[in-house]
């Protein structure tokens, strides 16, 4: 039997754990962390990704309702400046994260170990296998230790590696229904609401300010404190934030294959969240990584495939989602104007386009 050892237990990781144990491969999941788990608040599961998840048997993953309420964009004031219906968006499923994780590592077979508190240091490989600290060896090793990822910078030392985006982020579950979804962009700051699938409310904000300046529920009340509603109502169900600085991976991207060794999810191509996308890209990675390791005639091929598929399709997700920051976080009430303008000159463009079709 094939042998891998993957690095992370992440959302990224475990999804590779259980697309190889699909395979027919024996697995070792290696996590620096003392416990298996997750921390977060709100996860977007898009349609790929789903699909992805559905496939391998993860189950728990649907749309348990719509929002009551309209879904879009908008001012700090309420006035709407486009709505996703007028734009044709489709809207992903919202979960809980750590509920995401435990519904993955609940398809864990007897062809998956988990060893916790384990810290990688080192990596080797030669043409017939990988060596993680002079200890553990495996057929292949699948990199998913995340944007400081040690492989990655071992593999390629000369890559500059994380860069602030010039924002935080905090993060939040209220204990109330949310009616009306979106976001609200006001002068360098966002706020986001999604319903999850449990029907509490997941919340999301934006500021710029330089990276380590830290934060928490209280600075987010003073910040988005007096916003349109349900926006006070939300926060005031909240217990606690989340806050992390943001930041993504330089393009271009390095390769997602080197020998042996497959990166994956962040450890590949970090990125700002700004499309909620990257957990579904890490999850379409381990989709793809498990596809290619089954039909191609080697190792070597799968993961030549499996970079030939995956790094420009996140390199596109890297880009735009940088753009869409720096369009939110704008400063210069100009610049904002301008573009709060052309979102409501597209939205109206894109209201008529839809009339004409029916």
């Amino acid at each position: 039997m094939s042998t891998a050892i993957v690095v992370g237990a992440g959302i990224g990781g475990i999804t590779a754990a259980v697309a190889l144990q699909h395979c027919g491969w024996e697995v070792t999941v290696l996590e620096r962390a003392a416990a298996l788990g997750e921390v977060g608040a709100g996860i977007s599961v898009w349609p790929g990704a789903a699909a992805v998840l559905t496939e391998l048997g993860v189950k728990g993953i649907e749309q348990a309702g719509a929002l009551s309420g309209p879904v879009g964009l908008r001012k700090p004031s309420g006035r709407w400046l486009v709505g996703a219906a007028d734009l044709g968006v489709e809207l992903p499923v919202m979960i809980h994260r750590p509920r995401l994780h435990e519904l993955i590592t609940a398809e864990f077979g007897p062809a998956v170990t988990v060893r916790t508190g384990y810290e990688v240091k080192t990596v080797t490989q030669d043409d017939t296998g990988v060596l993680i600290n002079d200890e553990l060896r495996a057929d292949l090793v699948v990199a998913a230790d995340g944007l400081r990822s040690v492989i990655r910078t071992a593999l390629y030392p000369q890559y500059a590696g994380p860069r602030y985006s010039g924002y935080t982020a905090y993060r939040g579950i209220a204990d109330v229904l949310a009616t009306d979804g979106g976001e609200t962009w006001g002068k360098a700051q966002r706020f986001g609401v999604a319903q999850l699938i449990d029907g509490r409310a997941y919340w999301y904000a934006t500021a710029n300010q330089p990276a380590g300046q830290g934060g928490d529920l209280a600075a987010v009340i003073r910040q988005y404190g007096s916003w349109h509603d349900p926006i006070p109502e939300i926060l005031a169900a909240t217990g606690t934030a989340l806050q992390n600085d943001i930041y993504d991976l330089p393009l271009p991207l390095v390769p997602f294959a080197a020998g042996r060794i497959a990166l994956l999810g962040d450890a590949a191509h970090a990125m700002t969240p700004n499309m909620g996308r990257g957990a579904c890209t890490a999850i379409e990675d381990a989709g793809a990584l498990a596809r290619h390791l089954t039909a191609a005639p080697d190792t070597a091929t799968a993961l030549t495939r499996y970079d030939a598929e995956r790094r420009p399709a996140a390199t596109k997700l890297v880009k735009r989602s940088r753009q869409i920051g720096q369009l939110g976080q704008l400063e210069n009430p100009l610049a904002r104007g301008a573009r709060d303008a052309l979102m409501a000159a597209g939205a109206l463009v894109a209201r008529g386009a839809a009339a004409l079709r029916r």
